[in-house]
C-alpha cells in the first residue's frame, strides 16, 4: 500500500506540550549526559537545555501528520533530522507546535515522508524542525524522488579536527523512550524481530543527541546556546550498548561537518551531518 500523496500540505492544529526541569533532565540522561554535565541534569545548577530537546514536543504533531499519509507505522524508520534554534529554550513552560506534511517521495523500495514543525512559547518563535521518515516496503508508486539533502561534504583527505567516543548503556533505548518516543522497535524484542531486526535498536534521535553533545563539547566549548542548527542522516542502526564515535571537521564560518560510527563497524551510521554555530 503506497502513501496517500493527496495529503501533502496537511497542517495540524497547535499541540501544547507542558514541561519542567524533570523533562529536561530525563532527556539529557537519555542522550547520555554524565555527572560532569550536572547543569543539564540537576535543577539547582540550571537546568540548561540541550537544543536537541526541540524534537521532544514535536512527537505528537509529527505523528498526526504521518498518520494522515496512511503509511504502515510498523515499517517506519527515521531517515534524517534537522533542528534550527531561533531563540533560547526556557527550562520550563508550555510549547505550542504545529506540523506540516511537506512531501511524500518515492525511493523505489521505500517511501519518504517529510514533515516540518514550528514551535513557539507565549507568541515567541523558539525552534523549527524537519523530519525525514522512511516507510520500508512502501515505495515504487511512481512518485517523485526526494530532493537531495543540503549538507556540507567533508573535503577529500581531510583529517578530523576532533574525535569523541562514548559508550551507550544497554538500557539506553529504554531510558530515551521515557521522553516520549514509544515505538516498540526500541523496547520489544518480539516486535523488533517481526519487523526485520534481530533485537531492539537505539532511537535515531538518541544517537542524534549523543552526536550533538560531542559536537557541543568539542566545537562550542561546551556552550549549547551556540548551536544554531543541526542536521543528520541516519544510515545504519545503532544497538544499545554500542560505542558511538563521532568525528568533527571544521569547515569555517561556524560550520562543522560530522560523521559517526558505532561499535567496531567500519561503515558510518550517521552521515551528511553538520552543525552551525553562532559566531
Amino acid at each position: 500500500m503506497s502513501l496517500d500523496v493527496s495529503t501533502v500540505g496537511f497542517k495540524t492544529d497547535a499541540h501544547e506540550f507542558k514541561y519542567d526541569w524533570k523533562s529536561i533532565a530525563l532527556y539529557a540522561l537519555g542522550i547520555g549526559a554524565k555527572r560532569d554535565e550536572l547543569e543539564y541534569v540537576y535543577e539547582a545548577k540550571g537546568p540548561k537545555v540541550y537544543p536537541t530537546f526541540a524534537v521532544i514536543p514535536t512527537f505528537a504533531p509529527v505523528g498526526e501528520a504521518l498518520t494522515k499519509t496512511g503509511g504502515n507505522f510498523a515499517t517506519v524508520v527515521h531517515g534524517g533530522q534537522i533542528v534550527r534554534v531561533l531563540n533560547e529554550i526556557p527550562s520550563e513552560g508550555v510549547f505550542k507546535t504545529t506540523a506540516t506534511l511537506d512531501g511524500i517521495y518515492d525511493m523505489k523500495k521505500m517511501a519518504q515522508a517529510v514533515v516540518s514543525t514550528s514551535t513557539e512559547m507565549d507568541g515567541k518563535p523558539l525552534f523549527e524542525t524537519q523530519w525525514s521518515i522512511l516507510f520500508r516496503g512502501e515505495g515504487g508508486f511512481g512518485g517523485e524522488p526526494p530532493p537531495k539533502a543540503d549538507a556540507p561534504s567533508i573535503p577529500d583527505g581531510k583529517e578530523p579536527d576532533w574525535t569523541a567516543e562514548e559508550t551507550t548503556l544497554p538500557e539506553q533505548a529504554l531510558l530515551y523512550r521515557l521522553s516520549g518516543d514509544l515505538n516498540p522497535l526500541h523496547a520489544d524484542p518480539d516486535f523488533a524481530k517481526m519487523v526485520g531486526f534481530p533485537s531492539p535498536i537505539l532511537h535515531g534521535l538518541a544517537t542524534y543527541g549523543f552526536i550533538a553533545r560531542a559536537a557541543i563539547k568539542n566545537s562550542a566549548g561546551g556552550d549549547a546556546k551556540k548551536l544554531e542548527g543541526y542536521g543528520a542522516q541516519f544510515r545504519k542502526p545503532v544497538w544499545p550498548g554500542e560505542k558511538i564515535r563521532t568525528e568533527g571537521y571544521d569547515l569555517g564560518g561556524g560550520k562543522v561537518a560530522l560523521r559517526a560510527y558505532a561499535g567496531d563497524r567500519p561503515e558510518a551510521v550517521v552521515t551528511g551531518a553538520w552543525i552551525q554555530l553562532r559566531t
